[in-house]
């Protein structure tokens, strides 16, 4: 980064950006926490993209939907794979919890993060975990 980018100085992120990297290194750590309060810029995401990422937010830790279901709810059925490349895009992950989205039959599916899948079972479990037994890990939401 300093190669590329000699011109600029170092500085500490803004206090919303400090707040969002708090609360996701948290949750890696196992300490899942309340993504909704970090602001989001939208500006230049698709109206689909958005739809999507609104459905997916709405999913609670510990509950997953599939790619169907997201389809569904915001009025496409039919629409599972252009689900999975919205969410492929999503520019803030974690954040746009796509990681609770799953193939049908509770299958993984994908995960464009860092660490792909294995990271998307991660959070899943750390969730799931801090939700208590009454949820199951891949049980949609009604």
């Amino acid at each position: 980064m300093r190669k590329r980018f000699s011109d600029y100085e170092e500085t500490e992120p803004p206090d919303a950006a400090r707040d969002a990297i708090d609360r996701m290194t948290a949750l890696m750590a196992g300490n899942p926490g309340d993504m909704s309060p970090i602001p989001l810029d939208m500006e230049g995401v698709p109206d689909f993209n958005r739809r999507v990422y609104d459905v997916t937010c709405a999913i609670p830790p510990g509950r997953t939907l599939t790619y169907g279901e997201v389809a569904e709810r915001i009025g496409e059925p039919g629409a599972a794979q252009s689900v999975g490349q919205a969410l492929g895009a999503n520019p803030v992950p974690i954040i746009v919890p796509c990681h609770r989205v799953l193939a049908a039959g509770g299958k993984i599916g994908g995960f464009s993060a860092p660490g792909s899948i294995s990271t998307k079972r991660k959070m899943l479990a750390i969730e799931a975990d801090a939700a208590g037994p009454a949820l199951p890990l891949f049980g949609a939401i009604s």
